[in-house]
This record gives structure tokens, C-alpha cells and sequence, in this order.
């Protein structure tokens, strides 16, 4: 399955105030699904790439963003891309509204799940952004999608 629609992807860090953890989504921008999304203690390469095979399991987009990051410039995260014919876009240096969607993304994870937590450990941001992402997908309707949820949009395609 192909999505003519671009994919979004961005890392941010500091989730946690004791602990280092960062956030990496893959994300379908018309629909606003979030395709998958992993948790590491660094942002190498590797855990992007986690993220991008296991949303590519699901479908394949014709258009993948993201910023500058040097994990999104490896080779490593750019092959399973090129391997599949996608194209790949990354954002101007330092604009944000490039990625706005996924921008977007970050300002509801952030005033919606993590500022309102307390996150001790990896473990429970893991377990507490494992439950966000399913009430985003599945709960939280989106003005911009005629009050659909994610999901809703996101199945009604595939």
C-alpha cells in the first residue's frame, strides 16, 4: 500500500527530568496518525531507523520529511528509503514551520501527556506514551479532520 500523502518524522529529547530519553514518531501528515514511535536514550541513528522500518511494515509513503538531524542524514536511516523508492525531503536549517504538522505533533504530546507527568524513569514514559498514542490515534479528534480521529481518517484510506 502506498500513501501519496508525505510522512513526518522528528526526534525530540528530554522527556524526563532524571533521566535523558528522546521521542522518535513517524507520522502520516493528512491523516495525523502517528505510524509508529520508539523511545531511546540517544539519538543515534539506529532507534530512527526502528521507528521508520516498523511504520514502513505498515504502508509506504511516495514523499518522507524530516529536519536536518544527522540520524535522518545517515545512510543507514536514508537506505531502507531508497531501497523503496521513496523520496526523501528534509527541511530548511532552522524552520520549524517546514514540518508543521509534525510540530504540531510535538506541542500536543508535550501540553497533553509530558508536562502533566512526572516521568521517573524510562520505563514510565515508555508505558505512559504507549497509552498517549493510542488515545491520539484512536480518541482525539481533530478539528482540521472534521472532528475524525486519526485513525478514522488514516483506515479510511488504506
Amino acid at each position: 500500500m502506498r500513501f501519496t500523502e508525505p510522512w513526518l518524522c522528528d526526534g525530540k529529547k528530554r522527556l524526563c527530568r532524571l533521566c535523558r530519553i528522546f521521542l522518535e514518531p513517524a507520522k502520516n501528515e493528512s491523516s495525523r496518525y502517528v505510524l509508529s514511535w520508539k523511545l531511546s536514550n540517544t539519538l543515534a541513528a539506529d532507534f530512527c531507523v526502528e521507528a521508520l522500518n516498523e511504520a514502513l511494515e505498515q504502508c509506504q509513503p511516495e514523499i518522507f520529511n524530516t529536519d536536518q538531524g544527522s540520524q535522518y542524514a545517515s545512510s543507514e536511516f536514508l537506505k531502507p528509503l531508497k531501497a523503496r523508492g521513496i523520496k526523501i525531503s528534509m527541511d530548511s536549517k532552522g524552520r520549524a514551520l517546514d514540518n508543521i504538522f509534525v510540530e504540531r505533533l510535538w506541542r500536543s504530546v508535550k501540553y497533553e501527556e509530558v508536562y502533566i507527568s512526572e516521568y521517573r524513569t524510562a520505563k514510565e514514559a515508555f508505558s505512559s506514551l504507549k497509552k498517549y498514542f493510542v488515545f491520539y490515534n484512536n480518541c482525539r479528534f481533530h478539528q482540521a479532520l472534521n472532528y475524525k480521529t486519526p485513525a478514522e481518517v488514516h483506515y479510511q484510506r488504506t
